[in-house]
C-alpha cells in the first residue's frame, strides 16, 4: 500500500487586479478624494447632494469596521483562522491614539497640564510610564502600528507554536480580549477606567470638530482602506498568499512539503491585527470617544459577521459586508433599537445556513445562473 503524500499544490498566482478591478479602484479614489469633499465643502447645505457632517462621520466610521472586515478575511477566509478577538486590537490601536489626544486637552486652552484631566481629577501626580510617548504625534503613529502588533506577535507565537487550532482558537481569543476589557475598566491602569477617553479638541493643534478636519479624516480614512485592499490583494496574490491558502485547506500536507505554518500563520495574525489598529486609530478623533466597550467581545463577533455576510476569501465581501451590517445597524438602533441584536443573531444565522458564500457568493450564482 502506497501512503507518500503528494505535495502540496499552490494556486497559480494571478494578476494584482484585472482590468475592471482597476476602473473600480480608480473609481473609489477619485469618489474618496475628490467627490466626497466637494459634496461636503462646496455644495449647499439645504442641496440634496450635500453630504451632512453626521453622513461624513458615519461613512468614515464604516470604512474603519471595513478595514476591520478585510483584516478578517485574511485570516479566516484565506487562513481558516477563526479569531474572536480581533476588537482588541482595534481597541488598542484606538487608545493609542486618544492617548495623544488626551495629552492635546491638556495643552489647549487656558487649561495648562502635563496631565490628562482625568488624572487631574484622580489626583494623578506624574505621568504612568506606558503614557511616555503619548505627547508625540510621530511616536503614537508608530505604537499604532507596534502596539498591536506586539500584542498579537506575543499571542499568536505560544498560541500557534501549540497547535492551538479550530474552535479552541476561537475561545481563546474571546478570552485574550475579555480579560483586557477587564484590565482596561480600572481606574489604576491610567486608561479612564469606564469612561475611557473622550472630549478630544485638537490634532496636530487644528481643531477636531470642524468640517474640514472631518473630511480629512474622512479623506484617510478612505485612502487606507483602498491601499489596505490593495496589500491584501498582493499578499494573497504572492506566493506567500498561496501558501495561506494552502495551509487553510490542507495543513498537514503543507508541513510534509516543506512549509512551516506557523511562520506563515503568525506573520498573517500579526499583520491582520496592525490593520486593525490603524482602523482603530482612524475611528477614534471621528467617533470622538473610546472605552473598554470596544473590547467587549460582542465587537469581535461582529467584525466576524461582516466578513461572513459580504462573503470570505474575497477580499471585497467582506468589505461590503461592513457596509451592509453597519448600514442597518444605523437604521435599526434607530427605528428599532430593541431588535438589532434579535437581527444580527438571524442574520448571522441565516447567512451560515443559506449564503456560505456571503453576499458575493450569491452575486456570483445569479450571474452565473443568468448567462
Amino acid at each position: 500500500m502506497n501512503t507518500t503524500l503528494n505535495p502540496v499544490s499552490l494556486p497559480a498566482p494571478a494578476p494584482l487586479l484585472s482590468r475592471s478591478g482597476w476602473a473600480g479602484f480608480l473609481v473609489a479614489l477619485i469618489v474618496v478624494c475628490a467627490v466626497a469633499p466637494v459634496l461636503n465643502l462646496a455644495v449647499p447645505q439645504g442641496s440634496v447632494f450635500h453630504l451632512s457632517d453626521y453622513g461624513v462621520g458615519l461613512l468614515g466610521r464604516i470604512m474603519c469596521y471595513a478595514i476591520c472586515a478585510l483584516a478578517m478575511d485574511l485570516i479566516w477566509g484565506f487562513t481558516g483562522i477563526l479569531s474572536l478577538g480581533h476588537g482588541l486590537f482595534f481597541a488598542l490601536g484606538g487608545y493609542v491614539m486618544g492617548m495623544y489626544l488626551m495629552r492635546q486637552i491638556g495643552l489647549d486652552g487656558n487649561y495648562k497640564s502635563a496631565l490628562p484631566d482625568f488624572m487631574v481629577f484622580l489626583d494623578w501626580k506624574t505621568l504612568p510610564w506606558h503614557w511616555t510617548f503619548s505627547g508625540s504625534f510621530v511616536a503614537t503613529l508608530f505604537l499604532i502600528i507596534a502596539v498591536p502588533g506586539l500584542v498579537a506577535f506575543v499571542f499568536g507565537y505560544f498560541a500557534f507554536r501549540s497547535r492551538i487550532k479550530g474552535v479552541y482558537f476561537s475561545i481563546i481569543t474571546q478570552a485574550m480580549t475579555f480579560a483586557a476589557m477587564l484590565l482596561f475598566f480600572r481606574n489604576e491602569t491610567g486608561f479612564g477606567g469606564n469612561n475611557g477617553f473622550t472630549d478630544f479638541k485638537r490634532i496636530l493643534d487644528i481643531p477636531i470638530a470642524t468640517p474640514h478636519m472631518r473630511m480629512t479624516l474622512f479623506v484617510l480614512t478612505g485612502l487606507t482602506l483602498l491601499g489596505f485592499f490593495l496589500l491584501s490583494r498582493w499578499l494573497i496574490n504572492s506566493k506567500f498568499g498561496r501558501v495561506l491558502q494552502a495551509v487553510r485547506d490542507a495543513e498537514t500536507r503543507v508541513m510534509f512539503s516543506g512549509y512551516s505554518p506557523v511562520g506563515y500563520k503568525l506573520t498573517i495574525w500579526t499583520i491582520s491585527a496592525m490593520m486593525c489598529g490603524v482602523a482603530g486609530a482612524l475611528y477614534v478623533p471621528q467617533v470622538g470617544i473610546i472605552n473598554p466597550s470596544e473590547m467587549s467581545p460582542a465587537n469581535s463577533i461582529e467584525i466576524a459577521i461582516w466578513a461572513a455576510v459580504g462573503g470570505r476569501a474575497t477580499l471585497i465581501g467582506p468589505i461590503l459586508g461592513a457596509f451592509i451590517v453597519s448600514g442597518v445597524k444605523s437604521w435599526l438602533t434607530v427605528a428599532y433599537p430593541e431588535f438589532w441584536l434579535y437581527f444580527l443573531g438571524a442574520l448571522f444565522i441565516g447567512v451560515t445556513l443559506f449564503l456560505p458564500d456571503g453576499v458575493v457568493g450569491l452575486v456570483k450564482k445569479l450571474k452565473g445562473g443568468s448567462k
